[in-house]
C-alpha cells in the first residue's frame, strides 16, 4: 500500500506531459472570410493549476487575456470574455476548442449564445528567427514601392472588395470605407521610410510582412499608449508621443531585423530596439518566419501617403 501514492503519480504523468504540450506561442491560420487573418496564441502553465495565456486577436483588434484554460481528455479549452462596456450585465465570450495533432493545433471557435457553426482553425508553433539587429546587417538598394503615378505594385487586401485608393498630384489616397492595400512584393530584413498624412480622427497603420502593425492615429498630444501612433498596435507604446497636428505631412521611419523593431516618429525614436513577440491584428498571414507584404490600413478611415520607400538589409 505504501507505493500507491508513487504508482498514481506515475499514471497521472502521461496526463500531465500531454496538457504541458498546449504551452507556447501558436501563430494560426483562421478560415475567416472574406479577408484572410491571422491570429496568435500563447499559453504558460498549462498542466499547472494556474495556467494562463494571452490571445490576438477575439475582442478590437487587442492582444485579450485568457479568461479560463482546461485540458480535459486531451482536449484543449480557453475562454475570452467580452470586455464590458457601460451596464453590460453578463460578458459573452469566444469559446475555443483545439487538439494537439502532429505537433499542430486543430481547433474552432463559437460565439457564446450565438447560434452559428463553429469557426475551423488551425495552429503551428511560432518559429525561432535567429537573425538580431547587431549592427552587420548592410543597407541595399533602395526601392520605391510607391512610384507617385498610379497603383502599381499594390492591391486590395480583400479579395474581390473595390479598391477605392487612388494617386493625385503624386499623393496615394483612399475614399473609405474601402479595403486595405497589400504591396504584391515581400521583404525579409529592411528599412523603410513613408511619408504620410492623416487629417481629424484618422485611424490607419502600416503592416510590416502583412504581420506587425505600426499603428498611425490622429493622436497629437495625448499621451502615449499601446493603440496611439508608433505603437507597435496592441503590443508595446512608443516612449513618446511625436505625432504632428492634422494636416501636416508625417514620416515613420522603421527598422526592422528578425524581431527586432526601431521605429523613429517624424525624427523622434520611439521604439528602440523592441522585440516582437508575435501577431497583430493586422495579420493576413502566419508564417512568421517567411517574407511577408506590406499592409497599409485603409478600412477605417482617411490617410495619405507621399512616399514608401524601401532598402533591403543583407548580411
Amino acid at each position: 500500500m505504501r507505493f500507491l501514492p508513487f504508482i498514481v503519480l506515475l499514471a497521472a504523468c502521461p496526463a500531465f506531459t500531454a496538457d504541458a504540450d498546449y504551452n507556447g506561442r501558436w501563430d494560426i491560420t483562421a478560415n475567416t472570410k472574406p479577408r484572410p487573418r491571422a491570429w496568435w496564441l500563447e499559453l504558460n502553465g498549462v498542466g499547472s493549476p494556474n495556467p494562463t495565456g494571452k490571445f490576438v486577436s477575439a475582442y478590437n483588434g487587442d492582444m485579450n487575456n485568457i479568461d479560463s484554460i482546461t485540458v480535459e481528455d486531451g482536449v484543449l479549452h480557453f475562454k475570452i470574455n467580452r470586455p464590458n462596456r457601460g451596464n453590460q450585465k453578463q460578458a459573452l465570450g469566444m469559446i475555443y476548442t483545439a487538439r494537439l495533432v502532429n505537433g499542430k493545433l486543430e481547433g474552432t471557435v463559437v460565439a457564446e449564445g450565438q447560434d452559428r457553426p463553429p469557426l475551423p482553425w488551425t495552429g503551428v508553433r511560432a518559429p525561432v528567427i535567429k537573425d538580431k539587429d547587431d549592427g552587420t546587417w548592410k543597407k541595399g538598394e533602395p526601392i520605391a514601392l510607391f512610384n507617385g503615378k498610379d497603383m502599381t505594385g499594390w492591391k486590395g487586401l480583400v479579395p474581390g472588395a473595390e479598391v477605392k485608393w487612388t494617386v493625385q498630384d503624386g499623393v496615394l489616397r483612399n475614399a473609405p470605407p474601402t479595403t486595405d492595400i497589400i504591396s504584391e512584393r515581400s521583404f525579409w530584413n529592411y528599412e523603410l521610410h513613408c511619408d504620410f498624412r492623416i487629417i481629424e480622427h484618422s485611424n490607419s497603420g502600416i503592416g510590416l510582412r502583412g504581420r506587425y502593425e505600426i499603428q498611425i492615429l490622429e493622436d497629437y498630444g495625448q499621451p502615449p499608449n499601446s493603440h496611439g501612433a508608433g505603437a507597435l498596435y496592441s503590443r508595446i507604446a512608443p516612449s513618446i508621443n511625436a505625432s504632428k497636428p492634422v494636416g501636416e505631412w508625417q514620416s515613420y521611419d522603421i527598422r526592422l531585423v528578425g524581431r527586432t523593431l526601431t521605429v523613429v516618429h517624424n525624427g523622434k525614436k520611439v521604439l528602440d530596439k523592441v522585440e516582437i513577440e508575435g501577431l497583430t491584428a493586422i495579420a493576413d498571414n502566419p508564417d512568421e518566419g517567411e517574407p511577408g507584404p506590406f499592409i497599409i490600413q485603409g478600412d477605417h478611415s482617411y490617410v495619405e501617403i507621399k512616399s514608401f520607400v524601401v532598402t533591403p538589409l543583407t548580411h
